[in-house]
């Protein structure tokens, strides 16, 4: 039976261990050829190893797919170019981006360092823009060749990113950045036969096992297992999904939802008289939507 990615070709970063790793063994399972880009750091980022990259590739190979290791540093521009680089030499085209590199260096805002923002902002929101502008550049040789391009991106927001989460200031920015990138570059790309897509994923990982998940029942833990997030993933992949772009799906083992953005809510007529905001934004605010909690329902009182 041809599986619903045969021959096509795929990278997904940060794909040595957890949500990435599942991505890629699902992915080649259904046809599709491999890049696994993973620099191999710790779960701040910091370090660097071969060893998971090669890891997945070998159980690629062993199960009869094709992929290569990569172990750029996709946080900048050199690494994103080489990495495509390598999607290109080595099976002549790419097809999907998926954008999963990441890392964690949570703290409340008054203890952040300077360095543990820049670290987190790089690694997500650099990590995603760099790769999809190279990917992007390919897609446009392409398609202004004549090439019928079916090109797709696949970006990993978060609950923190689209909800909000203490502790994370630097994480939920970058996610909630991703997610409007997204948003715009789909407008962007698809003119070149491309569709811009995002997921927000909740997994039992290491990156989440500091959040209290570690400790969750065997069936939380079940529920919250990273296998749950490759399906969407592999389905955004594939050739079906070319009507879909501009997206974000909440996805884990309890739900598969859309992540509705930001929209104009109760809206009154402004006036140039800042001593009658008061009623005017209680007003609002009684008409207004709570925010909504990790969820991703409204906030209880």
């Amino acid at each position: 039976m041809v599986g619903l990615c045969e021959g096509r070709v795929c990278i997904v970063t940060g794909a040595g261990r957890g949500i990435g790793r599942e991505h890629s063994l699902m992915l080649a399972a259904q046809g599709a050829k491999l890049v696994v880009n993973d620099l191999g750091g710790s779960m701040d980022g910091e370090g660097a190893e071969a060893g998971p990259a090669q890891q997945v590739v070998d159980e690629i190979v062993a199960a009869g797919g094709e992929a290569v290791a990569n172990t750029h540093d996709i946080s900048g521009w050199d690494g994103a170019e080489g990495l495509i680089a390598q999607a290109i030499d080595a099976f002549g085209r790419v097809d999907v981006l998926i954008n999963n590199a990441g890392i964690l260096r949570d703290r409340m805002l008054t203890n952040m360092t300077e360095a543990e923002w820049d670290a987190v902002i790089k690694v997500h929101l650099k990590g995603t823009a760099g790769p999809s502008h190279f990917a992007a550049a390919h897609w446009r040789e392409r398609s202004k060749a004549g090439d019928a391009v079916d090109g797709r991106i696949i970006n990993t927001s978060s609950p923190s990113g689209i909800y909000g989460n203490v502790g994370q200031t630097n994480y939920g920015a970058a996610k909630a950045g991703i997610a409007a990138f997204t948003v715009i570059a789909a407008m962007e790309l698809a003119r070149y036969g491309v569709t811009v897509n995002a997921i927000a994923p909740a997994a039992l990982t290491r990156m989440t096992e500091g959040l209290g998940m570690g400790q969750a029942s065997e069936k939380t833990k079940e529920q919250m297992a990273p296998r749950w997030i490759a399906p969407i993933v592999t389905w955004l992949a594939s050739s079906e999904s070319a009507a879909v772009t501009g997206r974000v799906f909440d996805i884990s083992g309890r739900a598969l939802s859309i992540s509705e953005g930001w929209h104009r809510g109760p809206t009154v007529e402004p006036v140039d008289d800042p001593t009658l905001y008061g009623p005017m934004v209680e007003q609002l605010l009684a008409a207004a939507r709570p925010n909504a909690d990790m969820s991703g329902y409204d906030k209880k009182d």
